[in-house]
């Protein structure tokens, strides 16, 4: 029997358990069955954690049991589990992710839910490519924002064009570690549409990182400001852009506490 907590922001859900409660376990076998929307409880990723005198240390790993280095939504709602420890009012959290430190800044409290502005680093690594997936050519823009990502700038596929160049870019030759995967719409300067492919789970309502990433691409190539709103399935998220950071502001809930008690899958 393990405890856990899940919590999400705009639908893209984690399940969180301390690095304590899983010693010795086959982590990735633990999310594949703790993940799974109808023998599990059902999530997008599981995140193990340590609490540190600043915030939390954390390595989180896909629904298919694969490992990512970070997730913007699963920092932020990291950032409202430890929130609901502090009473209202200003809260500062430093959090160890394999893709960087983020730094988070609580804007507000309503009960469980919580607002958050992270600071997610810089872009590396950004380029134009023409890649053949999915049985045609697409222009994407690759870039890393602590994870790969592929963003494609034009008009949002429907579902058959979604799942097809979706599944081919996130696993496609030219990302040996996979990709995720986002299109990207400027419907104006300051509002930008996206739908997410996210590398190890699939389509998700919303993605941090895919967030930060797709207002970068639509800056650079779309015309975009680099401070905009970018609306997923699942809600709208402020990213700016400065030289210091790309921020990103939005809430993140926790949902519920509860104990696992199928037997843990042993390393």
């Amino acid at each position: 029997m393990i405890r856990f907590a899940k919590a999400h922001a705009y639908g893209n859900d984690f399940l969180y358990v301390l690095r304590s409660e899983v010693e010795g376990v086959d982590v990735p076998e633990l999310a594949r069955q703790m993940c799974h929307r109808t023998t599990g409880i059902g999530a997008d990723g599981l995140i193990v954690y340590v609490p540190t005198p600043a915030g939390a240390s954390m390595t989180l790993v896909n629904s298919d049991g694969s490992r990512a280095e970070v997730s913007g939504n699963g920092v932020r709602a990291l950032g409202a589990l430890l929130g609901l420890q502090v009473s209202d009012g200003p809260l500062q959290l430093t959090i160890q992710t394999e893709g960087g430190i983020k730094q988070l800044t609580r804007l507000e409290r309503h009960g469980n839910s919580q607002l958050f502005r992270a600071a997610m680093g810089l872009p590396a690594g950004m380029h134009r490519t023409q890649l053949e997936a999915g049985g045609e050519t697409v222009d994407g823009v690759v870039l890393n924002i602590g994870n790969p990502q592929c963003l494609l700038l034009g008009p949002i596929p429907d579902d058959e064009r979604f799942n097809r160049l979706g599944a081919a870019l996130e696993h496609h030759p030219y990302f040996p570690e996979g990709t995720n995967v986002e299109f990207v719409h400027v419907e104006s300067p300051g509002q930008i549409r996206i739908r997410i492919w996210e590398r190890g789970c699939g389509p998700t309502s919303s993605s941090g990182t895919g967030s930060c990433a797709s207002l970068i691409a639509a800056a650079a190539f779309g015309g975009a400001n680099r401070d905009a709103q970018v609306m997923a399935p699942g809600g709208t998220q402020r990213v700016e852009w400065t030289t210091e950071s790309v921020y990103l502001t939005g809430l993140a809930e926790v949902l519920c506490h509860g104990e696992w008690l199928r037997t843990l899958p042993r390393g």
